[in-house]
C-alpha cells in the first residue's frame, strides 16, 4: 500500500510549523526524515499517522495500514515480555509473537516483567511490537533512542526484512541505520511565522520536542 502526502501543512499548538509538504512512500521503500530539532518532524509523523488533523492538504492511506511507534515504549510494567507481546498481538488481531521474540532477541527475557528491564531492553520490547501488528506502513519517531550499537543493528535488520516483505517505513532519525532509503529534508518547508508568534513559537518548540 502506498502512502501519499499532498500539499500538507501541519501545526503545533495552533501554530503552523511545516507547509507545502509532498512525498510518496511506496511498498518496499523507506523514507528518512531529516531536519533540526524542533522543526516539526514529530508533528509530521503524528499527522501522517492520523493522531492529529492537518491544517490543509491530505494524507492518503488507510489508517488501519499504519503502525506508529514514538518515544513511549507502550509497555505494561507488571506484565512479562511474553504477556506484553501477546497483549499487543490481541489488540491488532494477530497471534504470532515468535518473530518479535527472535527479531529483537527477547527469548531470554520472555518471563521477566517489563518493569524490571533496562532502558535498552524496554526499547527493544517496544519496537518488537511492530512485528505483531501485521501492518505494512511503519511510522517511526527516533526509534533507536536508548539502543546500543548491537540493538540498533537488530532494529535495522527488522526494517530490512519488513521492506523485503513489501512493507514500508517512514522514519525520523539522526543516525545512519545503514538502510537503502530515500531522504526527505523538512527544513526548507518551515512555515512562515508571523512576527507576533516568532518568540512564542520558538519556546513552544523547545517544550514539545
Amino acid at each position: 500500500m502506498t502512502l501519499t502526502v499532498t500539499d500538507l501543512t501541519i501545526s503545533r499548538g495552533g501554530i503552523p510549523v511545516l507547509e507545502g509538504l509532498n512525498f510518496t512512500l511506496a511498498p518496499g521503500r523507506a523514507l528518512v526524515l531529516r531536519g533540526p530539532n524542533g522543526v516539526g518532524k514529530t508533528t509530521l509523523l503524528r499527522t501522517v499517522a492520523g493522531l492529529q488533523p492537518p491544517v490543509r492538504g491530505t494524507v492518503t492511506a488507510d489508517p488501519e495500514s499504519m503502525a506508529y511507534a514514538a518515544h513511549s515504549d507502550g509497555l505494561k510494567a507488571t506484565l512479562s515480555v511474553r504477556e506484553n507481546l501477546l497483549f499487543w498481538a490481541d489488540v491488532f488481531g494477530t497471534k504470532e509473537i515468535d518473530a518479535a521474540l527472535d527479531g529483537f532477541r527477547l527469548r531470554e527475557l520472555i518471563d521477566r516483567p517489563a518493569g524490571g528491564l533496562s532502558a535498552g531492553q524496554k526499547r527493544r520490547l517496544g519496537l518488537a511490537r511492530l512485528l505483531v501488528t501485521g501492518r505494512p506502513i511503519w511510522i517511526l519517531d527516533e526509534p533507536t533512542v536508548s539502543l546500543d550499537v548491537e540493538s540498533v543493528a537488530l532494529f535495522a535488520d527488522a526494517v530490512r526484512a519488513h521492506l523485503a516483505g513489501g512493507g514500508s517505513a517512514l522514519i525520523a532519525t539522526h543516525i545512519d541505520l545503514g538502510l537503502e532509503a530515500d531522504v526527505f529534508d523538512v527544513g526548507p518547508y518551515r512555515a512562515k511565522a508571523t512576527s507576533n508568534h516568532d518568540a512564542f513559537s520558538s519556546d513552544f518548540d523547545e517544550g514539545f520536542l
